[in-house]
């Protein structure tokens, strides 16, 4: 993307509560979710991160009390520079695109995200995108969290774009998805209807807001439960920032490895083992066990309903099959 800086803003982190092997790379990467990490990693190395007035490396672990300020270039975007980066394409034609994301992509570039988001890859593959949101959200017409991986619809003729806009507002289009949360939940299946609005004090997260929340609906299914986790279907009826971690987290479920509405930045083997973590020990997964599952909407060119769904990936299966392995659930009947 070609852009100039225009005035650097600074964003500041007080550290209230204990991580666990929680560096400060990745705290600020999930904490500023429309920049990279590696974005992130160059800010510190050029010492625009500061942990109580003093430079840092990104192996930094937070400590409780920390102070940590950030000084983040504030970018003005002149146009999408097309990047050549690998597509996982469900499904093409002239008109519409489906798209396998992976998680720890960016949508489309904001608040100064220089490269890397799914718009530039875009931009490299498809050069008739439409542009009903600008040239910065080309052929995006709904997005997922960087952190949430699955299925997402590309629109490419404009045309097509304010139909599947007005199917997205009207709630036609049927979403699923799929999360490992914790706890055993007791129902095996119930609707979530709580208003979502901005947190109170933390502008980076949302909450439920009972005052000035908008209308925000989930359904959820059991799967399979497991002993101090639930594999669970959900599908939102209402597009909300954030909308299934904040409703699972209502609940007391939040989903496994959320930094944000969970108290666990990620999961290890030895968490479900309930053992002390080996140094060195890796994550079963590091990020929101949370996937885009399954996408249907009526295609307006074709004049026919459309569904397509993608598979676990490969984080989430090996937390679900660990989980079968030592946590099989203690009342299971089968």
């Amino acid at each position: 993307m070609e852009q100039e800086i225009s005035q650097v803003k600074e964003v500041t982190f007080d550290i209230k509560k204990v991580f666990e092997d929680k560096r400060i790379d990745q705290y600020l990467a999930s904490r500023l979710p429309d920049y990279s990490r590696t974005f992130i990693q160059k800010l510190i190395k050029e010492g625009a991160v500061l942990v109580n007035g003093h430079t840092v490396k990104s192996s930094y672990d937070i400590q409780k009390g920390d102070c940590i300020s950030v000084h983040v270039p504030v970018l003005e975007e002149s146009k999408i520079v097309p990047e050549e980066i690998p597509l996982n394409i469900v499904y093409e034609d002239d008109y519409l695109m489906l798209i396998n994301k992976p998680y720890d992509m960016v949508v489309h570039p904001a608040g100064g995200h220089p490269s890397g988001t799914l718009v530039n890859a875009l931009a490299f593959y498809c050069q008739n995108l439409s542009q009903a949101n600008g040239p910065l959200k080309a052929g995006i017409v709904h997005r997922l969290d960087r952190d949430t991986s699955g299925i997402m619809l590309v629109i490419k003729s404009d045309a097509v774009h304010s139909h599947i806009a007005m199917q997205f507002e009207k709630r036609y289009v049927k979403k699923e998805y799929i999360a490992v949360v914790e706890g055993e939940i007791m129902f095996d299946s119930d609707e979530i209807h709580l208003p979502i609005g901005r947190h109170k004090t933390d502008r980076q997260k949302m909450a439920v807001r009972r005052d000035n929340g908008k209308e925000a609906v989930s359904i959820y299914e059991v799967m399979e439960r497991f002993r101090g986790y639930t594999l669970v279907r959900i599908m939102p009826k209402t597009g909300r920032t954030h909308q299934i971690r904040v409703h699972m987290r209502s609940i007391g479920h939040p989903v496994v490895a959320d930094f944000m509405y969970s108290n666990h930045e990620s999961c290890y083997l030895s968490d479900l083992l309930e053992k002390e973590r080996e140094s060195g020990e890796m994550p079963i997964i590091e990020r929101q066990a949370l996937h885009a599952h399954r996408i249907g909407f009526f295609h307006p060119i074709q004049n026919k309903k459309m569904e397509f769904q993608v598979d676990l990936p490969e984080d989430i299966s090996r937390l679900v099959k660990t989980l079968r392995e030592i946590r099989p659930y203690r009342n299971s009947n089968n």
